[in-house]
């Protein structure tokens, strides 16, 4: 059975009559004969009687005729949906980030692309840098927002924003009123910072920030998130170097402060976008050119 039989069945299941059927379907009267002939020896049943004066469908055609309608709808939708995902217009994405990037433009970038991909469904998942990293070399992930510049040879990648490093402080902290302060400051402070299997790049970078002002912080915390790093000075237990956008998630019991231009961790935070170099997808090309529009970077 082939779909081209069920498409000459409804027209002639329709018409009624072998003529008119034929001239609708642009053929002429013996192929449509012989297709219906195929068709009747493939369902194993007698789906027209005909005679010289009339063409009635059975008691087995009427049987076969809704069938014969959904399995053509469901044809033209599998085709449909085939078309739109090779075309990117549809399927999914799997796309990792790190907390951050909720303040970052991750929200701006994916309501313009789902503006202009409504059948595509995008799925975030919250990871580690680390953990991105190994996801998208074992294509677990389509794309990633990663605080790394250890980027495997295998991937691609666009920087898709940079921001300063402030001191978060608890908004009764003796130098919160201040407009700028040397990180010098806060030594002897009860310092939380975010875990070096996390985000060994920046854990690494604020110890030695500090050790360049000439003390060694007293890390008396170390936390999975950034937000969560935020919300432990809230409650008055330490002071953190912290990326500036996360003053936007207005926690209160905090106050953001910038660091004097002379600290060398006032050096960018950077938030590179990655994707396998080696995938060809069309979904996941419109979500990098959204990411290069978004970046000002336009391909």
């Amino acid at each position: 059975m082939e779909f081209r039989h069920l498409r000459y069945f409804l027209v002639l299941a329709e018409e009624l009559h072998f003529g008119r059927a034929a001239r609708r379907l642009a053929i002429s009267q013996p192929p449509l004969s012989l297709n219906i002939q195929q068709l009747e020896a493939s369902v194993g049943a007698r789906l027209f009687s005909r005679n010289s004066k009339q063409v009635a469908l059975t008691a087995a055609g009427r049987a076969f005729l809704p069938a014969a309608r959904a399995l053509l709808v469901q044809a033209a939708q599998a085709a449909s949906h085939a078309r739109d995902v090779g075309e990117g217009m549809a399927g999914s994405l799997s796309i990792g980030f790190a907390g951050t990037m909720l303040y970052s433009g991750l929200p701006e970038i994916l309501a313009q692309f789902q503006s202009r991909h409504p059948l595509l469904r995008v799925m975030l998942k919250e990871l580690s840098s680390s953990e991105q990293l190994i996801e998208l070399v074992h294509d677990r992930l389509d794309l990633g927002f990663v605080h790394t510049t250890r980027v495997p040879p295998e991937l691609s990648q666009i920087l898709v924003a940079s921001q300063a490093f402030v001191c978060c402080l608890p908004a009764a902290h003796a130098l919160a009123q201040e407009s700028s302060l040397s990180l010098k400051r806060l030594a002897g402070e009860p310092f939380a910072v975010v875990s070096r299997t996390v985000s060994p790049d920046y854990h690494d970078r604020i110890l030695q920030a500090c050790l360049d002002a000439g003390f060694y912080p007293e890390i008396r915390y170390e936390l999975q998130h950034w937000l969560s790093v935020v919300s432990l000075v809230s409650q008055g237990m330490g002071v953190a170097l912290v990326p500036r956008a996360l003053a936007q998630s207005a926690m209160a019991g905090t106050v953001f402060v910038p660091l004097a231009a002379s600290d060398k961790a006032s050096a960018p935070y950077e938030t590179h976008c990655l994707w396998k170099t080696s995938r060809d997808d069309a979904a996941l090309s419109a979500f990098v050119a959204a990411v290069r529009s978004a970046s000002g970077q336009e391909a």
